[in-house]
């Protein structure tokens, strides 16, 4: 199996098909046929599994019937139906399967005039290939980011949550979960603020997106420089986790540029004293990639 940077999921692509260049998967020369791969919550395959044992007979919006098959990877299903993509008909075709800790997904459109030779039975044949690999190398995720990462502070877990956009670095995993102990989030937000006396709000507006918070307050934000750079230092507190652990969290944005680069820290109140020096080393170690 082929897997695309940064994926858990893969499978062996038909003749003709690559990798593509401007999304997760694989594509003809012309693009014409695509084959999208991702990632999504673990929960999704079982919502797919319980409908069908609750109903056998059940079918998608589109009145398509979920197929059983078996892939490299395990049990899967699959749907496919006509349907137009502007004027165009094409067919879709749609997978999900377990990879334990997530589900994989994969869709696939093929243009009515390449059916001859993407039938519905060489995608299903290119379904069967299907597999999950555990872990992406580290090096493949972080040579998917926008910036060099060169200070990993002896974190057990490194994930893209999204290839190239955002980077998980942590000492759970998903299996104990992610937040009864330290972790970070890495990433850009495509704005900036346009006067430097407006960074101030853009820091508490942008840490009041962070997920998972509840009981959130901010206890301290103020400007800083990292690496020469103007940035700034927000701090809050917070409860995180299933299980209401309290929580204190850094979120360092540093500005350059059309875009903003984000550092998310988050340790239990109790671990926050050593978790702190390791988030500012991930944090000194981040660098532009040239």
């Amino acid at each position: 199996a082929i897997f695309p940077p940064g994926l858990r999921v893969g499978l062996t692509p038909p003749a003709g098909l690559a990798l593509a260049k401007t999304f997760p998967g694989f594509e003809t020369m012309d693009r014409s046929v695509k084959v999208l791969l991702t990632e999504l919550p673990v929960q999704a395959y079982a919502e797919v599994v319980n409908a069908i044992k609750a109903n056998p007979a059940t079918t998608t919006p589109n009145g398509t019937k979920p197929e059983a098959i078996e892939t490299a990877a395990g049990p899967a299903y699959y749907t496919t139906e006509t349907a137009k993509d502007g004027a165009a008909t094409v067919r879709r075709y749609s997978m999900i399967l377990s990879g334990g800790a997530f589900a994989g997904y994969v869709a696939v459109q093929v243009p009515e005039t390449a059916t001859k030779i993407y039938n519905d039975e060489a995608v299903r044949q290119m379904f069967a290939t299907a597999a999950i690999r555990k872990q992406v190398p580290v090096e493949e995720q972080l040579a998917l980011m926008p910036f060099k990462l060169t200070e990993l502070s002896d974190f057990k877990n490194v994930r893209t949550l999204a290839p190239g956009s955002a980077l998980l670095l942590a000492d759970g995993d998903e299996a104990s979960g992610i937040e009864p102990a330290p972790f970070m989030l890495i990433g850009m937000i495509a704005a900036t603020p346009q006067e430097p006396d407006d960074r101030g709000r853009f820091a508490q507006q942008a840490a009041t997106t962070i997920p998972g918070m509840r009981e959130a307050h901010i206890t301290m934000s103020e400007p800083i420089r990292i690496d020469g750079q103007p940035a700034y230092e927000t701090r809050i507190d917070a409860t995180s986790g299933k299980d209401n652990t309290p929580v204190t969290l850094v979120q360092w944005l540093r500005f350059g540029g059309p875009n903003t680069l984000r550092v998310i820290g988050s340790a239990p109140r109790t671990q926050w004293s050593s978790a702190f020096p390791r988030f500012r080393a991930v944090r000194d170690g981040i660098q532009p990639r040239g």
